[in-house]
């Protein structure tokens, strides 16, 4: 080949690639094709770039095309005259496995599944502990007033999911409470007691059901904004920055976010308690003629102070939940895309899931003291 610059030489089953001046955005695609199609006719090729003055990423992209040619023809490739630079490069760019490969799993024994399986578990409590550990901490230095959280941050996470969440809460709550009183009126009509519609809506939502639809929709709204936020960081590397500055990352990310949602879930707990009395008015008055004197003297009749406590107080172990679960999947998520999305997912699933077993137990708890 006559191109002085990419020289290529071939003298019985050796092949010399020559390298001289300046090389820098190489790109002649007819020489490089023609150099890859010498390459599987050869034994030896020998790498030469004594006279080489200036290159850049688009020589090495060349000798490395060259290079695994050789490699799957089985060609013997001398390194001797390129410059250790050039080595460095072509050694690192061939230690990398550009292939996708399948990993197959081994198959393991049912005692080895369990085992295994088990062995995870125990990490992922131990994971789970050491952060509520840390969460308790910090807890104990803002009550100090020691802790590191930005009042910025705080006033932030307020806002988000204070008034921001007040139209789906009262959406959501009105349309449940809608729907259970359409449901029980399908029933109370069978013995002409439609009236207790709306002794059933107050005590379903003020007890139990206004908290769970609040609960579920914050989790799904801002359980997993904590989680996508804090995964993002994660993915950035601001995480490990802070760190590096010695905050302690409970105090920086999780304090402001729980503190906003042990505020702000009791009273979303409230509006979704009205909202979804309102729904059933809604059925009662508009499609059982029922007066709305009626429905509210009811309403007023059901209403007991122990059941809007006890569904204010699920309301606030709900913020604490979603808020301690959103912050956790965050603070360990991985580095890349995937993992954030994985770890928003299984902050939400994991929050509706935590609460609705918690809902059980202080079920139990409260029937047992007699609440």
């Amino acid at each position: 080949m006559v191109n002085k610059l990419l020289e290529v030489i071939q003298n019985n089953q050796i092949l010399e690639i020559k390298l001289s001046g300046n090389l820098q955005r190489y790109d002649n695609r007819e020489q490089i094709d023609a150099l890859l199609r010498q390459i599987p006719e050869v034994k030896k090729i020998c790498l030469n770039a004594e006279n080489l003055q200036k290159w850049d990423s688009a020589i090495v992209a060349v000798l490395y095309k060259a290079v695994l040619a050789a490699e799957q023809n089985k060609v013997e490739v001398d390194y001797q005259k390129l410059s250790a630079n050039l080595q460095k490069l072509l050694k690192l760019a061939l230690e990398v496995d550009r292939k996708a490969t399948i990993s197959s799993k081994e198959k393991t024994s049912f005692l080895e599944s369990v085992g295994s399986k088990g062995i995870e578990i125990y990490a992922g409590i131990c994971k789970v502990g050491a952060f509520l550990r840390e969460v308790a901490q910090s807890l104990g230095r803002l009550l100090r007033g020691k802790a590191v959280m930005r009042m910025v941050d705080f006033e932030f996470a307020l806002e988000d999911c204070g008034y921001k969440a007040v139209g789906i809460v009262a959406l959501v709550s009105f349309m449940v409470g809608l729907i259970l009183a359409f449901v029980g009126a399908l029933q109370l009509k069978m013995f002409g007691a439609q009236i207790y519609i709306a002794s059933l809506v107050a005590i379903g939502m003020t007890r139990i059901m206004g908290a769970i639809m609040a609960g579920i929709i914050i989790a799904g709204r801002t359980g997993a904004a904590y989680a996508a936020e804090i995964g993002t960081m994660q993915v950035n590397e601001e995480v490990d920055a802070l760190k590096t500055l010695g905050l302690p990352v409970t105090d920086f990310l999780v304090m402001p976010r729980m503190l906003s949602l042990i505020i702000t879930m009791p009273f979303l707990t409230i509006l979704a308690d009205i909202m979804g009395m309102l729904g059933g008015a809604f059925v009662a008055v508009l499609l059982l003629d029922i007066s709305a004197v009626q429905y509210w003297n009811y309403s007023i009749d059901a209403f007991e102070m122990d059941n809007f406590l006890v569904g204010v107080f699920h309301g606030l172990i709900y913020g604490i939940i979603i808020s301690c679960t959103g912050c956790y999947y965050g603070i360990n998520c991985g580095r890349d895309a995937d993992s954030v999305g994985k770890s928003t997912t299984q902050a939400v699933v994991s929050a509706i899931v935590i609460m609705i077993v918690v809902t059980g137990i202080l079920t139990s708890v409260f029937e047992a003291l007699g609440i």
